[in-house]
Order: structure tokens, then C-alpha cells, then sequence
């Protein structure tokens, strides 16, 4: 319960022509639950225009796109908070934008939005998130057509193999330009992984990390490339549909340098912290 963009949706009591029960209404008789669960759209798609509310590529990595997955929270944990206090969070539909995506969803630029959107809940008590969808539509992980992963499908791949379900407090606060996430290292008891998004198109942007890393960089030619490097080097399928071997770059401690426009995972396995073991 909540809807995608419940705020919008709330006040205009349905999405075009449909109609919609208020979250205040569905969730005061549901208090057995397992958990609230809701739904997020930052905005609704070119082919949805009849109902008005987009958005554009030039907004897609900018604070004001990218903090919507916040609002909607923000709406539905007063709503939990009142009907259903203590209850978890489970984000059961999200994508680029509702009806299918803008044609740019299955881009490198909504990979931004993507990791960045699991960054964001997993701080703030979201135990799930179900990306709509794997293999149907502009916003799906996979091409339709013949099952080919786009850029967002890698991001997760490396999100799920290091990203551990711990979250941790990062000491930074994020700002135009640069956000920064800390998990648990998976399968490294003590290790850590960052998640590093210059959403900057034009400068780079630096970070110091106190011990050696592996370094999985995500970039493009241009963000609007359904294609993806890591580390430089294209990923793609190999015979029989193989996934490629996604090795890390070894960094020294120091400061490091993150170019305009990509994403980077760090592996710290020799941490050594203690939240993580």
C-alpha cells in the first residue's frame, strides 16, 4: 500500500481515469500484516503523457530525480507509523517511470537511479526491493527480445555479489555530484563494500579509502549507451550465455579518482570491521 508516487497520486485521487484506495484507507484494516508494502514511480513515462507529471534525461542525475524515492518513503512511514508502527518495508514495484519507462530506461543513465535507489532504502528500513521488470518493457533489466542484459542488469549483478545486508554509516554525506554507500562485504567476515556515483557529467570526483580495494568501475561512451565497460573492458555474454568474469582492479589506499558520469563498487575485505563480522 502506498502508490507509485503516493504524494501525486494521493492528491489527485487516481492516475487518470482510475481510481485509487488511499494508503490511509487500506492500511488502518490491515494491521496483521508481515509488512507495508508499496509501490514507487518517480514520475509517469512519455507513453503515459495523457497524465502528465515526466520527467527528462537531462534531469536523470540530479538531486531532485533521484531523492523522489525518498518522498514517496517519507509519505508511506507516516502512514506505517500510524496504522501499522513497526512493521517493515517492502518496495514490491519500482522502475525508471510507471508505463514501461521513457525510452532512455534501459540506458546507463537509469543505472544511477537504480543503485543509487538501493542505496537510499536500504538506509532507511527497506528489506526488498522488486525491480519492475526483468524482460518486458523500456525499463526492464534484460532486452525483451533476446534476453540481453543492459547496463542496469550488471549493476545488480554487482550489487547482489558484494553488497551485504549490513548497512553501515559511511561518515560522508552525500552532495550534488558524489553518493557514497557501505555495506558488508559479502563473504569477507570484517570487509566492507562501497557503492560510488559521481553523478557528475563534467568533473571527476575523489574519495580516500584507508586500505587497499578491488575496483569495479561501470561506464559508458555516453550515458545513453545500452551498453556498459567494467573497468574498461565491454560486458557482454559469452558461449552459451555465459556471464564474464567481473574481477575487480586492484587500488592501493588513498585518495581515489572516480570520472565524470560512472560507477564504482569497492571491495575491502581486509577492513577488518567489527559491525561486518
Amino acid at each position: 500500500m502506498g502508490e507509485a508516487d503516493a504524494n501525486w497520486a494521493v492528491a489527485r485521487g487516481g492516475y487518470g481515469s482510475f481510481q485509487i484506495l488511499k494508503s490511509e484507507d487500506l492500511a488502518q484494516y490491515t494491521g496483521g500484516a508481515d509488512a507495508f508494502s508499496y509501490h514507487h514511480y518517480g514520475a509517469v513515462s512519455q507513453r503515459g503523457a495523457p497524465m502528465g507529471h515526466q520527467t527528462s534525461p537531462d534531469r536523470a542525475l540530479g538531486e531532485g530525480w533521484l531523492s523522489r524515492t525518498d518522498q514517496t518513503l517519507a509519505y508511506c512511514r507516516r502512514v506505517r507509523d500510524r496504522w501499522m508502527p513497526g512493521k517493515r518495508f517492502w518496495n514490491t514495484e519500482t522502475g525508471e517511470t510507471a508505463c514501461g519507462g521513457n525510452p532512455w530506461a534501459g540506458s546507463f543513465l537509469d543505472t544511477f537511479r537504480y543503485l543509487d535507489q538501493l542505496g537510499r532504502l536500504a538506509r532507511q528500513e527497506v528489506e526488498v526491493v522488486l525491480h519492475n521488470t526483468l524482460a518486458a518493457s523500456g525499463y526492464s533489466l534484460l532486452h525483451e527480445g533476446d534476453f540481453t542484459p543492459k547496463p542496469s542488469y550488471w549493476g545488480a549483478l554487482l550489487w547482489r555479489g558484494l553488497m551485504g545486508t549490513t548497512v553501515l554509516d559511511t561518515g560522508f554525506t552525500n552532495r550534488p555530484g558524489l553518493h557514497v554507500y557501505a555495506h558488508n562485504l559479502r563473504r569477507a567476515a570484517g570487509g566492507v563494500a562501497l557503492l560510488v556515483l559521481n553523478t557528475d557529467r563534467a568533473a571527476s570526483r575523489s574519495l580516500a579509502i584507508p586500505v587497499a580495494a578491488q575496483r569495479f568501475t561501470l561506464a559508458a561512451t555516453s550515458v545513453t549507451d545500452t551498453s556498459v565497460t567494467l573497468n574498461g573492458t565491454p560486458l557482454e555474454l559469452g558461449a552459451g550465455d555465459a556471464l564474464p568474469a567481473m574481477a575487480g582492479q586492484q587500488v592501493g589506499a588513498g585518495e581515489l579518482a572516480f570520472v565524470p558520469a560512472t560507477i564504482t563498487f569497492l571491495a575491502i575485505p581486509a577492513a577488518q570491521n567489527e559491525a561486518c563480522r
